[in-house]
């Protein structure tokens, strides 16, 4: 199958605007290539995913990510990894937010976006939303652990 990215799936998933660009489905190897957009501040919480490698591209924007216990300063044209079995988040540091392509195999993480996310009503990201209710979360995390993510502390605030 080639794949060519017409963003027909494009998803508000929590706080970002996400693409899928490659879907899982498309190959053997079950390759997953995300796009993401994201306000200043997002964070997810800090989380491990069990079953998949994730690669992060940075495309626009200032980022924090912390893996393990290590922080790291990136911005646009950067890339690095957080390995699997490793716990990581990032947070959005630049005012105009950011942009970055994911990419994962087995598409897990695909999957929980797909789960947890509704189709985007225009170019631009969701309505900002809050802290979750307690049900939001548990529902979060259900979510996550039906696709092999473990949600493991709370999520990083901006610096500036």
């Amino acid at each position: 199958m080639v794949v060519i990215d017409r963003g027909a799936d494009a998803l508000w998933f929590l706080n970002t605007r996400v693409n899928i660009v490659v879907p899982a489905a498309a190959g053997e190897d079950r390759l997953s290539v995300l796009q993401h957009r994201a306000p200043f501040g997002d964070s997810p919480p800090l989380h491990i995913h069990h079953t998949e490698d994730e690669v992060f591209r940075v495309l626009e924007g200032r980022f924090r990510f912390r893996i393990a216990d290590q922080e790291y300063e990136v911005e646009a044209g950067q890339t690095l990894m957080a390995p699997k079995k490793v716990p990581h988040q990032y947070c959005v540091e630049s005012k105009e937010g950011g942009a970055w392509i994911t990419v994962t195999s087995p598409g897990d993480f695909e999957g929980l976006v797909r789960a947890t996310s509704r189709p985007a009503e225009n170019a631009g990201l969701p309505t900002p939303h809050g802290p979750p209710t307690p049900e939001e979360q548990a529902a979060l995390i259900a979510a996550c652990t039906a696709h092999h993510i473990e949600i493991v502390g709370p999520p990083m605030h901006p610096r500036g």
